[in-house]
């Protein structure tokens, strides 16, 4: 008998091998990584479920106030206001608006009126969604999978409208900047942050899959919040795995096995000691051994679970492109169909993952200018992309096990620059899965105020400053911190991952069951 925790599959076994290695060479970082390192090596042995977390990242700041939207009279009265602007309005139309089929695509009144929601908690108010989110307005009211996270983001501490003017009130750093507040929603640091919270978890739920290669995972390239002390992500294509420099099935080059095999041989080896040369090695090393495994066990994209076998371009990838009517490849779509091929993946014999992290996102929502033509498009194709993986893992009998959720850079401003909008801050998110308690909103809607006569200031509202930008009421530790406990983190280890969480009373938003 051996007195130490035993571990049941080898990628486990050299994680925490790698981990405990490490500890000597921290520093100050030693005692929280030897946390992490304990903490772990003990959750290897209590999974026994499989559950995926998806960030879908909106980049470029979604203007969420044309997204989810106060109908109630008087913040109707103030949207239509400071929005109806010239020369090109960005108000949307009241609930029940007919479309003009006859007007500009794009344009409001081609859109016709917002959709109504129906909250179980509505605070007093009423709500709708942009007119292109109609598959969103039915998770939402009917099938009861989608919640609303109003007015959230970054935050060092709860900041009131007076606090926000006062200098020496703590405030995320560098707000307003695309790349710093993308790195601060994903790991509370700005730009040149190496670790995010997404990692963070995975790091302390990596030991309870097979191969921790296959814990945290992107579809769009390099992601911050996909990174922790000792996880690395791993990106794939929205083909599936990639290659290193040999192409179709076999280690050819050139249609020659013995120059791919040489080439692998090469790349994967070492003549000297340098800690560069050696870490390169190890990666080329780790990228081929899980493309040999991943290859073989995702499933075809065109298997009926997430396509439709012998059609190209596969017709549950294509949506209807609001400006021109065509029919056209969703690339949200296509990113969310390789998540399910790889969670569908997930039990093979190779991979044997029970908790994963996903990263895909959707582009252009910095919307200056032209915003009622480029919401329209983007709009559609995220209503599209979430329905089609909420069906595709409905139909993998998988939908209690995976929940994705919306983040962007932050919101946006609530005045009109003349056709588009400006860098905001607070901004309104969405959670889907079956384990989500949908149909209502989490956390205070804001109130929309009007500017003053004389100025941008929005005076009437406590909780917008300068041309109408949100304080966020809701901080994404909180948002983070529901999700960690769902995905199996202790208090411990979510106070761990999400330390500014202390600041704030409310440490769970109850959007999770």
């Amino acid at each position: 008998m051996t007195n130490g925790p035993q571990f049941k599959h080898d990628g486990a076994r050299r994680l925490f091998l790698r981990q405990a290695a490490a500890l000597a060479g921290l520093g100050a970082a030693a005692p929280f990584a030897l946390n992490l390192s304990a903490m772990s090596s003990a959750a290897a042995q209590t999974a026994s479920d499989y559950k995926a977390l998806v960030c879908l990242f909106l980049h470029g700041g979604n203007d969420s106030m044309n997204m989810v939207l106060p109908t109630d009279a008087a913040s109707w009265a103030a949207y239509t206001s400071v929005r109806n602007q010239l020369p090109d309005s960005i108000a949307l139309l009241a609930p029940g608006t007919a479309p003009l089929a006859s007007a500009a695509a794009g344009s409001p009144a081609r859109l016709g009126g917002v959709l109504p929601l129906l909250p179980a908690n509505p605070q007093g108010r009423s709500f709708a969604l942009h007119p292109m989110l109609g598959a969103l307005q039915s998770l939402f009211n009917d099938d009861k999978r989608l919640a609303i996270v109003p007015n959230a983001g970054p935050l060092v501490v709860p900041t009131t409208k007076a606090q926000y003017a006062n200098s020496l009130h703590p405030k995320p750093a560098h707000l307003f900047s695309h790349n710093d507040q993308a790195n601060m929603w994903q790991s509370f640091q700005p730009e040149g942050a190496t670790k995010g919270w997404g990692g963070l978890m995975a790091d302390l739920l990596a030991a309870q899959n097979g191969r921790a290669v296959f814990t945290s995972i992107s579809t769009s390239g390099n992601a911050v919040w996909l990174s922790g002390e000792r996880v690395r992500q791993y990106q794939v294509s929205t083909s599936g795995a990639i290659r290193m420099a040999t192409s179709g099935t076999t280690n050819a080059i050139y249609g020659q096995l013995g120059v791919g095999e040489a080439l692998r041989r090469i790349v994967r080896s070492t003549r000297g000691t340098h800690p560069l040369e050696r870490d390169i090695a190890d990666i080329n090393n780790r990228s081929i051994e899980a493309e040999e495994i991943l290859r073989l066990a995702m499933k075809d994209a065109s298997d009926p679970l997430f396509g439709t076998p012998g059609v190209s371009p596969d017709p549950k990838l294509l949506y209807e492109h609001p400006l021109t009517g065509a029919k056209t490849v969703n690339n949200l779509a296509l990113q969310l169909q390789t998540v399910a091929r790889m969670i569908d993946a997930s039990g093979s014999a190779g991979i044997q993952a029970k908790r994963q992290i996903f990263f895909v996102s959707l582009g252009g929502f910095d919307t200056h200018d032209n915003q009622n033509r480029a919401h329209a498009n983007l709009y559609a194709m995220l209503a599209h992309g979430l329905r089609y993986f909420d069906t595709t893992v409905g139909a993998m009998g998988l939908r209690d096990c995976v929940t994705t959720f919306t983040a962007s850079d932050f919101g946006r401003s609530f005045t009109s620059n003349g056709d588009g909008t400006d860098h905001g801050w607070g901004a309104h998110h969405f959670v889907l899965g079956g384990a989500v308690k949908g149909g209502d909103l989490y956390g205070r809607f804001p109130v929309l105020g009007m500017r003053n006569a004389n100025s941008n200031a929005f005076d009437s509202s406590p909780d917008q400053v300068g041309n109408g930008v949100l304080i966020p009421g809701t901080s994404v530790d909180q948002i983070g911190a529901t999700l960690a406990r769902w995905f199996g983190l202790s208090e411990t280890e979510t106070s761990m991952v999400f330390p500014g969480l202390r600041h704030f009373s409310e440490r769970s938003l109850g959007f999770m069951r």
